[in-house]
């Protein structure tokens, strides 16, 4: 959030009970927007709004055909205006969370996620691509890894305050390891990293790389590769959850690899898990011949 443009008092108060619960940048820039956006239609201060104001806001979203994702957002941000900013739990009364439709991930197979490590346009973005699959992150978790997190006596990467401010461990595999070797070894010679900086480091050793140069990155080597699925660097994490469902692994197991905090969000892969599909003997194939 940019604090150099003079702001209201009321909207001051609210990134101040914001930073008292550590909220982080993007959540607080995502409340701040839905706020704006109920101003915005109120033409008035959105202190002013009653349950029904907010009532009819929920309607015009839903029939100016608002995504369900972004309605849900929206009053998560406008609950805590209401409910801790201005204490007056009563004004959401007219709001209510909407269904969100769950729609499985675009998987990669195996042979696709080969060809697309193997197409990166340099030696660094395939270290990321690698590390992205092979151990299973999330694009953020990437661009922030140091070069302290890699721990190849224990073979496991540290993940520092991930989704939710958490920590964990992720899982470093031999050929990762190699590849990273391979990657520090060249951009150690080039001057490109610095001792106790970012594993990943943008064109200032002393930023990370961005979650946007790393999604453009494998957009490039998709292209390169020839595979034509909608591909981002979250593809890479789909596939390395759906790939270990398919060689047995159990759930549970998977679902603290991704750092899930629900069973329900990891559950998931076991309805685009092909392979599993393939091993089930359909009804069909048993049923008795007949004459």
């Amino acid at each position: 959030m940019d604090d150099s443009k003079p702001i209201s008092p009321l909207r001051r108060r609210m990134i101040e009970d914001m930073t008292l619960r550590k909220l982080g940048e993007k959540t607080q820039a995502s409340y701040i927007r839905a706020v704006q956006g109920l101003a915005a239609w109120l033409r008035r201060s959105p202190d002013t709004a009653i349950a029904e104001d907010l009532r009819l806001y929920q309607l015009y979203l839903v029939q100016h055909g608002i995504s369900a994702g972004t309605i849900n957002a929206t009053i998560t941000g406008l609950k805590f205006f209401f409910v801790t900013t201005l204490g007056r739990p009563e004004a959401m009364a007219g709001m209510s969370h909407v269904h969100e439709p769950r729609k499985l991930p675009e998987v990669l197979s195996r042979e696709e996620t080969a060809r697309l490590i193997a197409c990166a346009g340099n030696l660094k973005h395939k270290a990321a691509l690698s590390v992205a699959y092979g151990s299973g992150l999330r694009a953020n978790e990437v661009a922030h890894l140091r070069v302290s997190d890699i721990d190849s006596q224990r073979m496991c990467l540290r993940v520092e305050q991930g989704k939710g401010s958490k920590d964990r461990y992720a899982k470093l595999s031999p050929v990762m390891l190699d590849v990273l070797r391979a990657y520090w070894k060249e951009a150690r010679a080039k001057g490109k990293v610095i001792n106790g900086g970012w594993l990943f480091p943008g064109l200032n050793p002393m930023s990370p790389l961005s979650t946007r140069q790393l999604n453009r990155a494998i957009r490039y080597a998709a292209a390169m590769a020839g595979i034509h699925k909608r591909v981002s660097m979250h593809s890479l994490r789909h596939a390395f959850a759906t790939h270990l469902l398919e060689q047995g692994e159990n759930v549970r197991v998977i679902q603290v690899l991704l750092g899930h905090k629900k069973i329900e969000t990891t559950q998931i892969y076991t309805h685009v898990a092909t392979e599993l599909l393939r091993a089930v003997v359909s009804p069909l194939e048993t049923l008795p011949p007949t004459t």
